[in-house]
């Protein structure tokens, strides 16, 4: 199959053309116009810097379906335990800095470029993207960002400073998903980490089926207050 250049219009090819790996096209903007048209599709941006902007829809399709979520009896003590307090959309700009600068193991780099932030916090100024957050003592420790469009959240990053932070911020985004009744989580790629939570690989065209029906609806997110967790 080829690799698709995309035309100055907000226009994507079908999903489905993508290369084995996921690779559907290069080249375009981060526009929010593109970026919702993308979203819509099953389609995301991810690359480095010093690369052309490449747009991927992979197969299989790593989603965790809310009410699969399952949280350890661990987790669920530190959660009950309260050390963290979750707050939403209160420091998106500096979680997705925090997401792009924090070092990972075995991860040389990052993919959320100077391009990438701008245009997700555009995002956010438009109300459809959205952090969640883990704070202790006053200060910032974990995270998580991503797109809300219709029944369908659709997961950046996260990153974490302490212990747990990223993952009592997850367990809330999902629990206050379940309580707005939205369909799907979507994870895009496997980890091991989210496979915990209950994440699982759809077949492509399953996930789209699922997708096209979920971000149709009236737009879910119902911009949740500050809760301790």
């Amino acid at each position: 199959m080829a690799i698709y250049q995309l035309p100055p219009e907000s226009l994507f090819p079908p999903p489905d053309r993508a290369e084995p790996d996921g690779l559907l096209a290069v080249g375009g903007d981060l526009s929010p116009k593109r970026l919702l048209v993308a979203y819509r599709l099953g389609i995301f941006p991810w690359y480095s810097t010093g690369e052309p902007i490449c747009w991927w829809s992979p197969d299989p399709r790593f989603t965790l379906l809310p009410h699969e979520l399952h949280v350890s009896q661990r987790l669920r003590r530190v959660i009950r335990s309260k050390r963290y307090t979750v707050r939403y959309d209160t420091m998106f700009d500096a979680v997705i800095e925090r997401c792009a600068t924090t070092l990972r193991p075995g991860q040389d780099g990052t993919w959320i470029t100077p391009a990438m932030r701008d245009a997700y916090s555009k995002l956010h100024r438009l109300g459809i993207a959205h952090s969640i957050e883990s704070w202790s003592e006053g200060k910032l420790v974990g995270g998580v960002y991503g797109i809300a469009l219709g029944g369908t959240f659709f997961g950046e990053s996260m990153f974490t400073h302490q212990s747990d932070a990223s993952k009592v911020a997850l367990v809330a985004l999902v629990w206050q998903l379940q309580t707005w009744s939205f369909d799907l989580v979507d994870c895009q790629v496997p980890t091991q980490h989210l496979a915990r939570f209950g994440a699982k690989g759809l077949p492509r065209s399953e996930f789209l089926k699922r997708l096209q029906n979920s971000v149709n609806r009236p737009n879910l997110w119902g911009g949740a207050q500050q809760r301790e967790g």
